[in-house]
């Protein structure tokens, strides 16, 4: 119950930052991508400061043998930069671009009931659906790869 308090607690607090910085304003965010334009520099400030706040916090985590509310830490293992990791970056910054919010601010921004946020997260989870399935389903056969011993080890790992 500690740790699911804890939780509530951290996401209110994150949820609280962002539109008190501004960022749960598709205005904002929209401001910041058009660097051409009327750029609004506010994004990058935010994005600044929480870049030192994590810095710091990860190398006081990395000194400790498990987290407070925990039996260890889950670290990234992942460092291939590989099309699903591009194709998937890609896709977050044409979404942000279009709508002006990416996932924890439009979380957030769900408390003011506007319509099109209510739109947009549902849209946002139905793409993070679509994505499971896709990457569960299983690589259809093309003609040079039908047998196993004609695929790659490369094709295998996929």
């Amino acid at each position: 119950m500690l740790k699911l308090a804890s939780g509530l607690i951290t996401g209110l607090t994150f949820g609280a930052g962002l539109a008190l910085a501004g960022m749960t304003d598709p205005a904002v965010v929209l401001g910041f991508l058009d660097v051409a334009g009327a750029w609004n520099p506010a994004l990058a400030f935010v994005m600044g400061g929480a870049v030192i706040v994590t810095f710091i916090g990860f190398r006081i985590l990395r000194g400790r043998r498990h987290p407070l509310l925990g039996t260890g830490f889950s670290w990234p293992t992942a460092t291939a930069i590989d099309r699903r990791l591009v194709g998937g970056a890609a896709i977050f910054g044409i979404g942000w671009g279009l709508a002006g919010y990416c996932p924890g601010p439009a979380i957030a921004s769900l408390a003011g009931g506007r319509i099109e946020v209510v739109i947009f997260v549902a849209a946002m989870l139905a793409g993070m659906i679509a994505a499971r399935f896709i990457s569960a389903a299983p690589a259809s056969a093309s003609p040079a790869s039908a047998s196993p011993a004609s695929a790659s080890p490369a094709a295998l790992k996929r």
